[in-house]
């Protein structure tokens, strides 16, 4: 049986002589900081102080000694973090240039001092850059000539922190006669019966070349097993009756134990694989229509309204994201009713523990292969090497139930359209070839089971602009760069892949993140932590579309940012939403963040949930009610009053509802009222035009109106917040200390006036704590109780400092 020894301990990094203890996993950074030799680059300015890490050359060593009996010993690297000259026991056994692999050396009969040379990721990139010639990129760094994570090389919101090291695993593998190279297993069902087609790839020594082997497979209960005397053996396995995977929302999550044994022919063990498999079928169906080419995931026949956010590396230093944290974040995309989880180009792929939480909690993943927002060459050294990474990565994800979908790339073929590249590439090669030829050979070779698609945004051909709403995906950024999110409303995408808003991270991040700073939208630390080209400008503008911006405030300008964030998102999703099955997903940019910073995130780089996170529970639920103006400026119908209401039933069982419809007046009385009765089947969307008398008059400061049914509330303000007459706010606050629980507090708010959009800030009270419930809108005569956990003792005083609301003060 194969031997293995971790090579996790004694490894040391050579800095200006000395030798440092490393971790591996780990990078240079993270050993600098455990050194004590440079500060939290996250802090502050400091981002700027440690930017010549990454310009110089970096030396791991340890020392290794094994006495292994076995034929063959090989050194196994899962991630060197990029540009590598691995020498071993005075002997030198190769380099490495890709981030995104992993590597195997023969080291039979070798010990004595490993050493891990990393060159300068600019001096490879360089090099690269001169054999190739230059290309156009989004980003002034040259990510584009290495495969490294693009965004170490900064982000529009990210820093530029370019690391070296051994970001993943390191082991010695000590077997004989022979090993499992690799194991494909092609998951299908069909009628019922799940079926595996294993493909197994073999290695073999010089004693075991031409000898019998058994390769067995077992799942359920249900075996199957080939003799070979070759390098590739194929093993079939039915499994009748099998329990299918679904996303969540839409059924449970069956994994099943796959077990691949392989034997000598004398029965000894020689080496053995285990995955978790789902047997589901998963489509992409791209047929025309009248509305243009869709763009549908179909799992086991059902076809799905994606709920989607993006995903970056949730660190700027990968090797600190442990399986906890990958859990705790993907069970906050869960918590907030997503369902899909699209992990973008200009990361990794990351590493098995993301995948699988996600196959245990029903989360869709779409997989972007790495290429991200630039024109990248398809001449050697780069193309064999991103054929390489393409096919170590296809395998090594395929086992996964939740992956659903291959991604050829983020915006390049936009970029080549749009971003001026066409004439300053004169012809060059920028990628086409990867996206349009290599990438989806590779797909249809190795994992056949699963749909590509070339891009995104990407409208299916060149028939189409790349970015053209009616076909395929389609990234939605024009708003949030230059409009009012109410232009969310101006089309119905088939498919949309990113849009999003920004806003600063919580109070508490920022305070810690910017010890000491007099906060402020322009002071020092809150620019460096703005990385979007005139974000701040941009967040301004968004504000001041509805609100009257507040100088010298910044408790009611980062208030105000939360909300028009939250109520940006919403507006697009419920307006695509009740548009099914025309729009058929929208995928928010962003679930999380690499490090403080403002940026479009749900959570924000310390863990915390923006206002943001709990609205996307709201319109991300099974049922969502709401009410649709007439495409126009601000809030406001703008064409004469189109007003829809939108009954949006996304479960499996039918829902029938009174929807109670108020027009109202800013003091909480009723003008009118009116029930509708509605139903809604399963997977279906109810649209209604709102009675005439019910519709506020144009342009009123002074009326609204609300639909409520089954707990669920829309709102209608005819006008922007800023000529809204919002009377002052009056309510009680009742603080509850919950007896057996030590840490949590009931904050219980009655409303006398309206309250549009209260929010309570938990962080404000403690870092540590946190509130169950995001931005709500109260009626006079109406009660709140939201739960605060992880608090200390606070008094009424307390809350009221941490409470926030929309008023035209």
């Amino acid at each position: 049986m194969k031997d293995v020894t971790q090579l996790t301990d004694g490894w040391h990094l050579l800095h200006d002589g000395e030798s440092l203890p490393a971790a591996v996993p780990g990078c240079v950074h993270t050993d600098l900081l455990a050194a004590g030799l440079i500060e939290d680059p996250y802090i502050g300015e400091r981002e700027k102080e440690v930017a010549w890490i990454g310009r110089r050359d970096w030396t791991y060593r340890t020392d290794v000694a094994h006495g292994s009996t076995h034929e063959r010993t090989d050194l196994v690297f899962e991630g060197l973090d990029t540009a590598a000259r691995i020498t071993f026991g005075g002997r030198e056994l190769g380099t490495t240039r890709n981030m995104h692999r992993a590597y195997r050396f023969d080291v039979t009969g070798l010990t004595g001092g490993l050493e891990v040379h990393f060159t300068s990721a600019y001096d490879e990139a360089e090099a690269v850059r001169q054999v190739t010639g230059s290309r156009p990129n989004v980003y002034p760094e040259p990510s584009q000539y290495i495969r490294k994570m693009a965004c170490n090389f900064g982000w529009d919101w990210g820093p530029t922190l370019v690391t070296a090291g051994i970001w993943r695993p390191a082991r010695l593998e000590h077997w004989s006669v022979a090993r499992v190279a690799s194991v494909r297993p092609l998951v299908t069902v069909e009628d019922g019966t799940g079926r595996v087609e294993v493909r197994l790839a073999v290695e073999r020594t010089a004693t075991g070349a031409g000898r019998a082997l058994t390769a067995r497979a077992a799942v359920d209960g249900r075996t199957a097993e080939v003799s070979f005397d070759g390098d590739e053996a194929v093993i079939l396995l039915d499994v009748p009756g099998a329990r299918l995977w679904w996303p969540r929302g839409y059924g449970d999550q069956a994994l099943h134990d796959l077990d691949v044994t392989l034997s000598a022919g004398d029965g000894t063990v020689l080496d053995t694989w285990h995955r978790r498999i789902g047997f589901r079928t998963v489509a992409l169906d791209r047929s025309a229509d009248e509305h243009g080419t869709g763009f549908t995931l179909v799992v086991n026949g059902e076809r799905i309204f994606a709920r989607g956010v993006n995903w970056i590396p949730d660190d700027a230093f990968p090797s600190r994201i442990t399986p906890e944290r990958y859990r705790t974040r993907l069970r906050q995309a869960v918590d907030a009713n997503i369902d899909l989880v699209r992990i973008w180009g200009g990361g990794i792929y990351e590493d098995e523990a993301f995948y699988d939480a996600c196959d245990e909690l029903g989360l869709m993943v779409w997989q972007d292969f790495l290429f991200a927002c630039s024109a990248y060459p398809e001449e050697q050294p780069l193309r064999g090497e991103i054929e390489a990474e393409a096919r170590d990565n296809v395998v090594r994800l395929m086992p996964h139930a939740s992956l659903v979908l291959w991604n050829g790339n983020n915006e390049n073929l936009w970029g080549f359209r749009d971003w001026e590249w066409e004439p300053e590439l004169a012809g060059d090669s920028w990628g086409e070839g990867y996206y349009l030829g290599l990438l989806p050979r590779v797909v249809a070779e190795l994992d056949p089971t699963r749909p590509y698609t070339a891009g995104s945004p990407w409208s299916g051909s060149w028939d189409h602009h790349p970015n053209d709403p009616a076909h395929g995906t389609h990234h939605s950024w024009e708003v949030w760069n230059r409009q009012d999110y109410a232009e969310y409303r101006a089309s119905v995408p088939r498919f949309v892949a990113e849009f999003g808003w920004q806003a600063p991270p919580a109070m508490a991040t920022l305070r810690r993140s910017l010890p000491g700073e007099d906060l402020a939208p322009d002071s020092p630390g809150m620019l460096h932590h703005q990385k979007a080209e005139d974000g701040n400008g941009k967040l301004n503008r968004g504000v001041a579309r509805h609100f009257a911006l507040p100088e010298d405030d910044f408790d009611r300008w980062h208030h105000l940012t939360q909300v028009v964030q939250a109520r940006a998102v919403a507006a697009g999703i419920e307006h695509w939403r009740s548009h099914w099955p025309v729009c058929a997903g929208t995928v928010v940019w962003q679930l999380n963040d690499c490090w403080p910073v403002s940026s479009w995130a749900a959570i924000d780089g310390d863990g915390r949930l923006k206002p943001l996170h709990h609205e996307l529970r709201r319109v991300y639920a099974d049922r969502l009610l709401t009410l649709l103006p007439g495409h126009g400026d601000g809030d406001a119908a703008g064409d004469g009053g189109g007003l829809t209401l939108a009954v949006v039933n996304q479960s499996a069982a039918e829902w029938h509802t009174s929807v109670s419809l108020r027009l109202m007046e800013s003091d909480g009385s009723t003008l009118h009222r009116a029930v509708l009765d509605v139903t809604a089947g399963p997977r279906s969307v109810v649209r209604l035009p709102v009675p005439a008398d019910l519709v506020p008059a144009g342009r009123s400061a002074e009326e609204f109106l609300t639909a409520d049914a089954d707990g669920l509330r829309a709102l209608h303000f005819a006008v922007p917040d800023k000529d809204f007459a919002y009377p002052r706010p009056s309510y009680d606050v009742g603080v509850e200390r919950v007896r057996g629980e030590e840490d949590r507090v009931d904050v219980v708010v009655s409303a006398h006036t309206l309250l549009r959009d209260l929010l309570l800030q938990a962080d404000r009270l403690d870092p540590s704590a946190a509130a169950d419930t995001g931005l709500v809108t109260l009626l006079p005569g109406e009660q709140v109780r939201i739960r605060v956990t992880g608090c200390p003792p606070v008094t009424e005083a307390d809350v009221r400092a941490a409470l926030f609301c929309v008023d035209t003060a």
